[in-house]
């Protein structure tokens, strides 16, 4: 991964921004409910498109950038028809590569499709739970699920926790392991 990009500061794109607001330790009555809490820095939150459903339009990587609210680099796409989204970055991702989600794409890293086209011993990250419903598993940095079996209308992960897990044969995933792998490594305190 160019390391160039990733360490020079860019602007995130304005209309995938919003502001992420603090909660200060208050529940939904607006009582604070857990003390000592609040005064952190303002931060934007970068819409990123976990659901990955704009199918069969070819979507070129314009740069990946570093995202203060999530542990994974992100991605910053193009698609053919001028749309820009955020993606989660693979590892081995690189700047200029082509991306497609469809039913029928190749198996290539970045590339989203339905469980029951991927081969199996194929690693996979944001998985859906629910068809439709967007990734919700394997979304941390360095993480990625091995698909070991298929049974009828079910596709059986390997989990990093080491579980197998059980998904809908339509439910989408994306090819490849996250990036920033060597998150885990890093020592935040003694």
């Amino acid at each position: 991964m160019n390391k160039k990009i990733l360490l020079k500061k860019v602007k995130a794109v304005k209309s995938l921004m919003t502001i992420l607001k603090k909660r200060s330790g208050r529940d939904n009555s607006g009582q604070i409910s857990v003390r000592h809490q609040g005064g952190r820095q303002k931060r934007f939150y970068r819409i990123i498109d976990f659901k990955r459903d704009k199918r069969d339009i070819e979507a070129k990587v314009i740069r990946i950038e570093r995202d203060p609210n999530r542990n994974v680099f992100i991605a910053l796409v193009k698609y053919a028809d001028n749309e820009l989204r955020y993606i989660l970055c693979p590892n081995k991702l690189e700047v200029g590569d082509k991306i497609m989600s469809s039913e029928n794409a190749d198996i290539k890293i970045g590339n989203a499709l339905a469980l029951k086209n991927i081969p199996i011993g194929t690693l996979v990250h944001n998985v859906e739970l629910y068809i439709g419903k967007g990734g919700q598993m394997i979304r941390s940095a360095g993480t990625a699920a091995s698909v070991i079996a298929k049974e009828d209308k079910y596709i059986h992960l390997k989990l990093p926790s080491g579980a197998v897990q059980r998904f809908f044969k339509d439910c989408y995933a994306t090819i490849g392991q996250l990036g920033n792998i060597a998150f885990k490594d890093e020592i935040i305190g003694s």
